[in-house]
């Protein structure tokens, strides 16, 4: 039961939220509880949310064969935003972890089949943006 408890409160779960939060009620103001994760939760959805016109050329000029953006489900699209905004900023966090914590993550939002699907985008992406590793 405890595990379950934690694994709910998973930062990128967090993020997630507050993603779709934010797109739904774009007027609304993000807020940020009290958490161990706050700074990093805020720095990954304000970067999200400001550099998304980089992210979606990112993706057009690596994954155009891959993903039609104006067809893809918002949660999908909003995974692989964060996601991919992870593996273009944040490379103190290993290109498997961020892989590997927003397929779990995405467990509590998404259909299997999709998952799969999120996992062979980041896959593809993570080679290309993060050659070295």
């Amino acid at each position: 039961m405890e595990l379950k408890k934690f694994k709910n409160s998973s930062p990128r779960i967090k993020v997630i939220q507050k993603l779709y939060n934010s797109l739904m009620n774009s007027d609304a103001q993000i807020e940020y509880p009290k958490s161990h994760y706050k700074k990093y939760i805020k720095d990954i959805v304000t970067g999200t949310l400001e550099r998304s016109d980089l992210i979606e050329e990112t993706i057009k000029s690596h994954l155009s064969e891959d993903i039609d953006l104006s067809k893809t489900d918002k949660l999908l699209k909003i995974i692989i935003f964060a996601a991919i905004f992870e593996l273009m900023f944040k490379h103190n966090t290993p290109k498997k972890v961020v892989i590997s914590e927003y397929l779990q993550a995405s467990e509590h939002f998404l259909e299997k089949i999709q998952i799969g699907y999120l996992n062979a985008i980041l896959d593809k992406i993570a080679k290309v943006l993060r050659k070295d590793e």
